[in-house]
């Protein structure tokens, strides 16, 4: 792990590192570079100079990474300044997350003249999220399209100071399968949007990849949870050991739809402890199969 700050790493500790010799003059000429790009900015900007610059590219040896990232960040405070960042979003990049996006349509609103983009204004628009939470989440909510049975009676509610932090949502009640399957005006939660992207497992070696709409998942989620109520009751327990397969998804989806409470158990647990789970939840009902896929081979689920 590097010690030194980056000023003081020469071609020497370059090809220590891993790299031809040739390649570590260019790679020292690089990281002069991006000191001098930087200027008077810390540990951040320099970092941010040698990405933009592709100091480092896969191929390079780990050490070499490590090297170079360490002594950026020789100097760097975690304990006052939390873990140093690796990886920094292009402004492209960060205005097509979620968040960007959010922050796109509301950071003006929010913060006047003071709001730039979601790269250049994030520690701001956190500073504002956490001081002005019944806004911020306000708007969160409505952007996720969460779906409320009965409305909270407000966002935040700090009345009650035996409660750290406050009771968030008090008197809401939603059914939060409910919300994942519905459509919504979000650009990626439409019908024929992609909800679940899946590879079998004795597809490891193959590119083929499967998709599942959003369409296809609600309508399966539907049919199993509408077998559940006519078995079972609104607040039955219902048990699922199987792998975490597609199948498995939908199921537990529609448990949760159907208003059941969900008892996850590991398929690689014995028969004896699933035995004590189910007896511990008192499930009324269990999801299984009676064998599972590994490398390709099939192994019974119970023995």
């Amino acid at each position: 792990m590097g010690t030194k700050c980056l000023t003081e790493v020469n071609v020497d500790d370059l090809v220590s590192a891993g790299l031809a010799a040739d390649e570590a003059e260019q790679l020292h000429r690089t990281l002069r570079d991006a000191l001098l790009g930087a200027g008077s900015g810390g540990p951040r900007e320099v970092w941010r100079e040698l990405v933009a610059r592709r100091a480092l590219e896969p191929s390079h040896p780990h050490r070499l990474h490590q090297l170079i990232y360490y002594s950026v960040y020789s100097d760097w405070d975690s304990d006052v300044n939390g873990p140093p960042l690796y990886w920094f979003p292009s402004l492209d990049q960060a205005k097509q997350t979620n968040l960007g996006r959010l922050m796109e349509s509301h950071g003006q609103d929010l913060l006047g003249t003071l709001y730039k983009d979601p790269v250049t204004s994030f520690s701001l628009f956190q500073q504002f999220s956490a001081s002005r939470p019944e806004v911020y989440w306000s708007i969160v909510l409505k952007e996720i399209a969460v779906k409320f049975e009965a409305p909270p009676r407000c966002i935040l509610d700090t009345a009650d100071k035996s409660k750290h932090g406050g009771t968030w949502l008090p008197g809401a009640v939603l059914n939060i399968a409910e919300c994942c399957l519905q459509p919504s005006n979000h650009p990626r939660k439409e019908d024929n949007s992609a909800a679940i992207v899946w590879r079998e497992e004795r597809d490891d070696d193959s590119s083929t990849v499967k998709c599942m709409t959003l369409r296809e998942l609600r309508e399966r989620v539907m049919l199993v949870a509408n077998a559940l109520n006519a078995t079972f009751s609104r607040g039955d327990a219902i048990a699922i050991d199987m792998p975490m397969t597609v199948n498995a998804v939908i199921i537990y989806l529609a448990i949760i739809l159907a208003g059941m409470v969900v008892v996850s158990i590991a398929d690689s647990f014995a028969a004896k402890e699933i035995a004590s789970r189910l007896h511990i939840s008192k499930a009324k009902g269990i999801f299984t199969q009676d064998f599972i896929l590994r490398g390709g081979r099939k192994f019974p689920l119970y023995r």
